[in-house]
């Protein structure tokens, strides 16, 4: 990920930093003071502040064009798959016990493929049906103490390659939060985009992104 692209997804899960933006009540020097030290542990390296500050005024500025991109709406031509019952599963690598990807990926084939798998700088995160085949999985780490977040489930969606990902969240993210549903969590894989929610609410959501998509 890029600088830009870790601002907006940093920006896009605080919603209240995400509406003081809108209303433009932020100011961008301190934001990015904020934030500086996630992002550089997002990217595993040291982030220049300046950096930093453009990302997050070019963010804002795509805030005045919401009426245009309204219009043509992010979500034209993309494809939206709900999985419910899901759980998001993070371990840090210190706490692994030497049981990395390509072993969890195994026992993954062993269950099934409905499983999405993401990588940041000290952790592994893998979201997958809640199940105790899964859950075993993990028995040898050392650390499980809050290592599962469930009672989710996730939408998935598929856009034209050449649509920005960052804007679909941030699009998405809007869209839900005014109809009363919040986002537990976004995520970026090559092809697609993961939005996670609370399964209550997976359904409505669902059901408001695609009548988005018939609308245009």
């Amino acid at each position: 990920m890029s600088v830009p692209e870790v601002v907006r997804e940093l920006i896009t899960r605080n919603r209240s930093v995400y509406d003081c933006m809108k209303m433009d009540l932020i100011n961008y020097t301190a934001l990015a003071v904020k934030i500086q030290p996630e992002i550089e542990k997002i990217l595993g390296n040291s982030v220049n502040l300046n950096t930093i500050v453009v990302a997050i005024k070019r963010f804002a500025d795509t805030f005045e064009n919401k009426g245009e991109v309204k219009e043509e709406s992010v979500l034209k031509n993309a494809r939206l798959a709900l999985t419910d019952g899901i759980m998001d599963i993070k371990f840090s690598i210190k706490d692994s016990n030497g049981l990395d990807p390509i072993t969890i990926f195994d026992e993954f084939s062993k269950i099934g493929n409905n499983y999405e798998f993401f990588r940041v700088s000290d952790s592994f995160r893998f979201l997958a049906e809640d199940m105790d085949d899964v859950r075993q999985i993990f028995n040898n780490i050392s650390n499980r103490k809050n290592m599962f977040n469930t009672g989710l489930a996730k939408i998935k969606i598929s856009i034209p390659e050449s649509q920005n990902q960052s804007d679909v969240v941030s699009y998405v993210a809007e869209v839900l939060h005014v109809n009363g549903i919040e986002l537990v969590n976004a995520f970026f894989s090559q092809d697609n985009i993961v939005i996670i929610l609370n399964e209550r609410d997976a359904s409505r959501a669902y059901e408001i992104l695609h009548s988005d998509i018939l609308r245009n």
